[in-house]
């Protein structure tokens, strides 16, 4: 997140344009100096040797003619960032890296203590990074520990404090917070940090202008290994085609589990033919040996499915569609085990692909292969489990799953997407009925809201367990309420009467009135989480979301964050007192959720 110590719109303690208002620096507990003279005078030398030996650094910053007054160990201290312009708190500000969290201005400037005459302490840390007209340099991180005290108006004057190196204690827990995005089945890397070794390496690429391939592999059959050997012996053949995958590949090559049964290959340097020997050999040596596990030996075989970037793609997004896109045809039978994926692959195959997505929703209707995977959706203030959302998930029967973006849109032109609808919400309520302190939310597609005998239905199936209901919320999605905005609150009454909560997803997605949103009587709202992903970077995405928020209030609504993946977007959007969260750092979603109704916080 960009952070700047000071607003080029002045410095009369107004927080800048798009600022969250994040200052939640926590002091160091440390007894409160006396007031010190101003200027704030520079350490001796022998005070800058010893400062200088333990990694410190002292400043006074004067924050009316915005001047910064450092000790004469900056340079020792800071390396090539202190041969920046660092005198000027606007200046030192343009230099705090993106990935910081908070910066000292957030700490000062936008502190919500009062200075009874002691100065009010804080302790944040940060990253610095030198300008690129001074060469290399790894980014600086600091703990910065200090105090601020007030002019006569009561609003910050001056603040000085001590800068201490903490680059080696900030790599310890970066690798640290790495360690737990690692696949624990596997030791693999998970999808999110593959896309960012994809993103890495497409930059790479763009420099170097040598190609890379992309791999899906995907493990055929385990529904049938599992319900023949049991889950355990499946994960043990899981566990042992990642280690093979990884002792057939280069030391340059990235593998990761990508989900369930794939896994995800960057085979660096890669052309199209050795992509394609590559592939082929990874074939070869997955089908040539069973695989030991406690079960007995279990033979297994992949299909492949290739891109390669950035010829095909020049994103992770892009690359993984691409690659999906072709697996998918090399599972379609019995020919290619490898599909390499090209845009004319990608058009003439597309109807047959939508015409294999719409029979295999049938039999999965049909062979009861259609599952809910539950995702929570945290308090908050407490970060414990308020409720779950509960997801579609439809399997193959060799267990593989259908990508939900590959599904619903077949689905609906299909006409098959309130056949889904109604078995989902069976699911759903098999499952409040089963686990008493579950609660749940079910999304409803366009094509069910509009039935009209749907409120029956949603009533008949409740009916049989009345308690139910106080435990059910309907999502419906803005887009499809703006479609036909009477049926919609029809609907919505029609739930309210029942005792069913109602809650409107994709907020700020459809863009809706105030009249409409007051009109319709919503019990939550889930804001969009396109909006949420980018607000630590973002003030046109921090001031929409806010405003956002503000309404909900205004409207006495329960607001949901979707897709809050890091722990700097979470604290933003406490501070505006979103009420829940959802999203990757606080858990996926699973066929099952925690009995403890644990979450991350």
């Amino acid at each position: 997140m960009q952070l700047r110590h000071l607003a080029s719109r002045g410095l009369e303690g107004s927080t800048p344009a798009g600022r969250a208002p994040l200052a939640a620096a926590h002091p160091p507990a440390t007894s409160a100096p006396l007031r010190p003279p101003a200027p704030f005078p520079a350490p001796g030398p022998d005070a800058g040797l010893i400062l200088s030996s333990i990694g410190e650094l002292a400043y006074h910053w004067d924050i009316g003619p915005d001047r910064l007054s450092w000790g004469p160990n900056r340079r020792e201290t800071l390396g090539l960032v202190a041969d920046a312009d660092i005198d000027l708190g606007h200046a030192y500000g343009e230099l705090v890296a993106p990935e910081s969290a908070l910066s000292r201005y957030d700490a000062v400037m936008q502190s919500t203590q009062r200075d009874e005459g002691a100065g009010v302490p804080y302790q944040i840390v940060y990253g610095l990074a030198a300008p690129r007209h001074l060469g290399p340099a790894p980014i600086v991180w600091v703990e910065d520990t200090g105090r601020w005290f007030a002019g006569e108006d009561g609003k910050p004057a001056y603040a000085h404090g001590v800068l201490r190196v903490v680059t080696e204690r900030h790599e310890a827990e970066r690798r640290a917070a790495l360690g737990a995005q690692i696949d624990s089945l596997t030791g693999l890397l998970n999808r999110a940090q593959f896309a960012e070794h994809l993103d890495s390496a497409l930059q790479r690429s763009e420099a170097s202008r040598k190609p890379f391939a992309v791999l899906l592999v995907a493990l055929e059959n385990l529904f049938a290994l599992n319900r023949t050997y049991g889950y355990d012996a499946g994960d043990e053949v899981i566990a042992g085609l990642a280690r093979r995958l990884r002792e057939n590949v280069r030391a340059t090559d990235v593998v990761a589990r990508h989900a369930g049964n794939k896994f995800a290959l960057l085979l660096d340097a890669c052309d199209t033919e050795e992509t394609l020997s590559a592939a082929h050999r990874l074939i070869g040596v997955v089908k040539d040996a069973p695989f030991e596990t406690s079960a007995g030996p279990i033979p297994a075989t992949i299909r492949i499915g290739g891109v390669i970037a950035p010829r095909e793609g020049r994103s992770p997004q892009a690359l993984f569609r691409h690659a999906e896109e072709a697996l998918d045809v090399a599972r379609q039978g019995a020919g290619k085990r490898f599909v390499a994926y090209s845009a004319s692959l990608a058009r003439q195959d597309a109807r047959l692909r939508a015409l294999r997505v719409a029979d295999n929703i049938v039999s999965a209707l049909s062979d009861k292969r259609v599952e809910l995977a539950f995702q929570p959706i945290v308090d908050a203030a407490t970060g414990g489990v308020a409720f779950h959302e509960a997801l579609l998930r439809v399997r193959l029967p060799d267990g593989a799953s259908i990508s939900p973006a590959t599904l619903l849109p077949v689905a609906e032109k299909a006409g098959l997407v309130q056949l889904l609808d109604q078995r989902v919400m069976e699911l759903a309520l098999e499952r409040l009925a089963a686990e008493a302190d579950l609660r749940v939310s079910v999304n409803c597609s366009m094509a069910t809201l509009l039935d009209a005998e749907w409120p029956e239905r949603l009533a008949q199936a409740a009916a049989a367990n009345p308690a139910l209901k106080d435990r059910l919320i309907v999502e419906i999605t803005e887009t499809a309420m703006i479609e036909d905005f009477e049926a919609t609150r029809s609907r919505i009454a029609a739930c309210k009467r029942l005792g069913v909560k109602v809650a409107m997803d994709d907020f700020g997605a459809g863009h809706t009135s105030f009249r409409n949103l007051r009109d319709l009587a919503f019990d939550i709202v889930k804001i969009d989480g396109a909006f949420i992903r980018n607000i630590a970077t973002s003030e046109d995405d921090r001031f929409f979301v806010k405003t956002l928020i503000d309404l909900a209030n205004h409207l006495s609504l329960k607001v949901v964050a979707e897709w809050v993946e890091d722990d700097a977007t979470a604290r933003i959007l406490r501070a505006w007192g979103v009420d829940y969260l959802q999203g990757a750092f606080f858990g996926c979603a699973e066929t099952r959720p925690p009995a403890d109704g644990r979450a991350r916080v």
